[in-house]
């Protein structure tokens, strides 16, 4: 794979990338306008790719925030044109690495030594490149073998300025006043920012996996405090597959449902005793081992859940949620997906759009087991996106809807529903007992 031998870690520079990545995109319209214009046979999926194509690619290499946003777009499945989905997936887990010199480089400017000073061995490419940081192989004076885990130059610096400059294109996209965006983007800055602080990602690490080490069929790496700094992370080497590598293959139903029902077990003990949640979950953070074990190997985005948001957020799971108006309207409000400056019509309509929603994504709390590979499930969930997508009445409205903290809630939903959708698995929602205390 091709490297990187420079990160532009400038403002300037980082907005000169964005602006030729708009330049190609105009090119693209023109192109395609042009031939429809001349009476040439030309189908949107063929534009979808050439934008897709060129905005990975101008994404690429700034590396950090800008990444990220595309990789956290390549899990909306339901919502993203396929050509976006397949070229933003990219971002998960294989993206240009930086070259042997910049990482050199690069690890004397965070420790004031060189790698081969520091490990027995260390591999000069990387295994591993995504967003924020790319993974090296390397062995302890005892051995061990680790994964080195060591951050791009300048993304940490460069993430309030990414941001201010997507800010204006989201806004649009969601149909979000720019008065009221601002919750909306500092919960993204700040989580954005947690991940380019290696300590706080080893501290999180080391207790969310202690607490989670009872898990059946989950394993976690060990961290090496020593090792690690700011900017560099280094924990055990787990061999394994990427989860997206493992769902390609041919795998009997009973071992896809046992990854399943691990990985579920894992989120819903975060979620309903830890209170704390591992909110990127994409394939590239979970391997396969050789004994078919699910390996959690990133933590850099937790999700901390306030007990104001989870009684009425996971209250509106239940079977009996919906039956009385004034109790499921209070919810909403302190949800903010309602306000009390709507008028009649406004609440109406949002009524029926939430509760619409709602009963669909909280359908598998309703059964004792679900099958996350029923296509009719997803077909739904497709119809449904395509439909409010389209809806006129809806872009006249204030899309300044709910809470600042579903965006990482709601991500961590829906990535977990797609790895289990991925994995074809039927699994038991409680086994461990967790949602018999909501009411």
């Amino acid at each position: 794979m091709k490297t990187i031998d420079k990160i532009p870690t400038g403002k300037i520079e980082r907005t000169t990338t964005l602006v030729k990545t708009g330049v190609k995109l105009g090119g693209n319209y023109l192109k395609y306008y042009g031939k429809k214009a001349m009476g040439a046979s030309v189908d949107r999926e063929t534009l979808d790719e050439a934008n897709a194509s060129d905005i990975y690619d101008g994404l690429k290499d700034m590396k950090g925030s800008a990444l990220k946003v595309a990789q956290m777009l390549s899990m909306e499945k339901s919502i993203l044109p396929r050509a976006y989905v397949e070229r933003f997936s990219l971002a998960q887990f294989s993206v240009p690495p930086l070259s042997s010199p910049l990482v050199r480089k690069t690890f004397k400017t965070y420790t004031g030594k060189y790698p081969e000073e520091l490990f027995k061995s260390f591999t000069k490419e990387a295994v591993n490149a995504a967003t924020i940081g790319q993974v090296h192989k390397a062995t302890l004076d005892d051995g061990t073998v680790v994964a080195v885990k060591i951050q791009y130059p300048g993304v940490a610096n460069a993430i309030s300025s990414d941001l201010a400059l997507v800010k204006p294109v989201a806004t649009r996209m969601f149909n979000i006043k720019s008065k009221d965006a601002e919750k909306y983007f500092r919960e993204v800055e700040g989580k954005l920012l947690e991940e380019t602080d290696y300590n706080l990602e080893l501290q999180r690490s080391k207790a969310i996996t202690e607490a989670c080490a009872h898990i059946p069929g989950m394993v976690f790496p060990k961290y090496y405090e020593t090792y690690s700094s700011e900017r560099i992370l280094v924990m055990d080497w787990i061999q394994g597959k990427h989860l997206s590598e493992y769902v390609k293959e041919s795998h009997s139903q009973v071992e896809r449902n046992q990854l399943g029902q691990s990985l579920w077990n894992f989120y819903m003990y975060q979620m309903h005793v830890l209170k704390e949640v591992h909110a990127d979950p994409h394939p590239g953070n979970f391997l396969v081992t050789e004994e078919g074990q699910l390996a959690a190997i990133d933590f850099g985005c937790i999700k901390e859940i306030p007990e104001e948001f989870y009684e009425p957020y996971f209250q509106l799971s239940q079977k009996n949620s919906f039956e009385n108006p004034e109790q499921l309207k209070e919810r909403m409000l302190q949800l903010e997906l309602l306000k009390e400056t709507d008028s009649e019509k406004d609440e109406a309509y949002f009524m029926k759009l939430f509760h619409e929603m709602l009963s669909l994504f909280c359908e598998p709390f309703q059964h004792e087991n679900f099958d996350f590979g029923d296509p009719q499930f997803w077909n739904r969930i497709t119809a449904l996106s395509e439909k409010y997508a389209s809806d006129k009445e809806l872009r006249k409205m204030d899309g300044n809807r709910g809470s600042k903290h579903f965006l990482y809630i709601n991500r961590t939903f829906f990535g977990l529903y797609n790895l289990l959708n991925d994995l074809k698995a039927e699994i038991e929602i409680d086994p461990l007992g967790l949602l018999k205390n909501l009411k």
